[in-house]
């Protein structure tokens, strides 16, 4: 894609995807490029992953896989090992699940060196505002911020994240995403979490380190938890080896008999998924559109908890809640809420019978996961776009149309040349890009398409 010459990008959202973005953009071209980054938040690099001050939320990662550049793969251990200093814990190490906390400010120190501050002229702004509009001008972009000013810039990359739905429809119902997380709530209530997976895992370890005593139960539509951590290797797999462009069926029977080659050799299925990673992108990309829709109706959910694992420590807490019988996972479907004077009466239906049971509870917090669906966001800039066409949910309605270079596809079918995606926001055209070893990826592809094209 040709992009006018770039000397000022500006980035909309901090959080780790607009982060990274800015750093390595800064790292391609320190001298010659301005990064205006745009976040109402506080602190950088947090968002919903890394916002949390829990130790129990760990990364799903381990720390050798977790460097912001993957040409510099200690980079993230390097950083503990000389700026986290006292507050590392004592045991941990390349293969830990360092705690998402110390992540974040991990993520923050990657702008340290090119931040404006006491009035010294440095690459790297950074805004505490909304970003509400935006609009293409014949010099560039320009983006509407909430208190009326406007921020110029050549080129602008949109870089927000995941968005929490808000389904708070009244008090019964509580975000995981806004601690604390039990406040109000009686030690011994029943609680109620609408999903199984790692959203669901902080929940609970949440609730158990306020000294949460009552019974805690999860349903979700297959029941399914998210799988441990093993320290295996990846099978390395050729990409000529890789069925590209055939139907879901034909590619699940190959995984399927990829596995159990593995596993007849004493091998674990960890290895085989660990090793397709590389290629999911184009496995995807090259996926037929219904197979596409077959798999996030069929499959996804088997395939998130295989792919996105809990760390081995962290399994432990869940099996010993479980065992304890104060945590009971559910698989079924969600029937009536009605609510009572101490909370809800629940009705659910249990995976493949028809009787209906209920539940009375006195909260339930939802983890059903967060809300990739563009058309329905709430976002200012993201609806400001869509409602001028100069964007599109894809077919799918699991993010926004891109094209092979990450800029955004308006309703006219046209590729922008001023305005990018990153992260999250491009899972319909990549799919597997909401851990940091894969937006790292992309952040370091785009910054070496735009500084290529500036003049030294």
């Amino acid at each position: 894609m040709a992009h006018p010459s770039v000397k000022h990008v500006v980035i909309v959202g901090g959080g780790a995807s607009g982060v990274l973005m800015a750093a390595h953009l800064l790292r391609a071209d320190p001298e010659n490029l301005r990064v205006t980054l745009i976040e109402r938040g506080g602190a950088l690099g947090r968002g919903l992953a890394y916002a949390t001050s829990n130790p129990a939320h760990v990364l799903n990662v381990r720390a050798a896989n977790m460097s912001a550049f993957a040409d510099d793969p200690d980079h993230f251990w390097r950083w503990i090992a000389q700026s986290a200093g006292a507050s590392i814990p004592g045991q941990l190490d390349r293969s830990s699940f360092a705690p998402r906390a110390l992540y974040g400010r991990y993520l923050e120190s990657l702008l340290d060196p090119y931040r404006s501050r006491d009035g010294e002229a440095r690459p790297l702004d950074r805004i505490v505002a909304e970003a509400r509009a935006l609009s293409e001008t014949p010099e560039g972009v320009e983006v509407t911020l909430d208190d009326g000013s406007i921020c110029p810039g050549d080129l602008l990359i949109l870089a927000c994240g995941h968005e929490a739905e808000d389904k708070n429809r009244d008090a019964i119902y509580a975000s995981p995403w806004r601690p604390p997380l039990a406040a109000g709530l009686p030690r011994d209530a029943p609680v109620l979490i609408l999903g199984s997976g790692l959203t669901m895992v902080d929940a609970v370890l949440s609730l158990l380190d306020e000294g949460h005593l009552g019974e805690i139960v999860a349903i979700s539509r297959h029941g399914l938890l998210p799988q441990v951590h093993r320290p295996v290797d990846p099978l390395p797999f050729d990409a000529a080896d890789v069925p590209f462009g055939t139907s879901l069926g034909y590619l699940w029977r190959w995984f399927r008999q990829q596995t159990q080659w593995a596993i007849d050799r004493g091998g674990d299925w960890r290895s085989v998924v660990d090793g397709i990673r590389p290629h999911t992108q184009k496995i995807w990309r090259h996926l037929p559109q219904e197979s596409r829709r077959r798999f996030l109706e069929h499959a996804r959910s088997w395939w998130n908890v295989h792919r996105h694992r809990m760390a081995p420590e962290i399994a432990a807490r869940l099996k010993a809640a479980m065992t304890s019988r104060q945590l009971k996972i559910v698989a079924g479907k969600l029937g009536g809420v009605a609510r009572t004077d101490s909370g809800a009466t629940v009705e659910y239906r249990p995976r493949g019978e028809r009787r209906i049971e209920t539940l009375n509870v006195a909260r339930i917090f939802d983890c059903r996961g967060l809300a990739p669906d563009p058309a329905d966001t709430r976002n200012p800039i993201l609806r400001s776009l869509l409602d001028q066409g100069l964007a599109r949910p894809d077919p799918l309605g699991i993010g926004l149309d891109v094209d092979a270079n990450c800029a955004l596809i308006a309703q006219s079918g046209k590729a922008s040349q001023r305005i990018l995606a990153v992260g999250p926001l491009t899972r319909a055209a990549l799919w597997e890009i909401v851990a940091i070893p894969d937006i790292r990826v992309q952040a370091a592809q785009i910054a070496a398409e735009l500084t290529a094209k500036n003049p030294s």
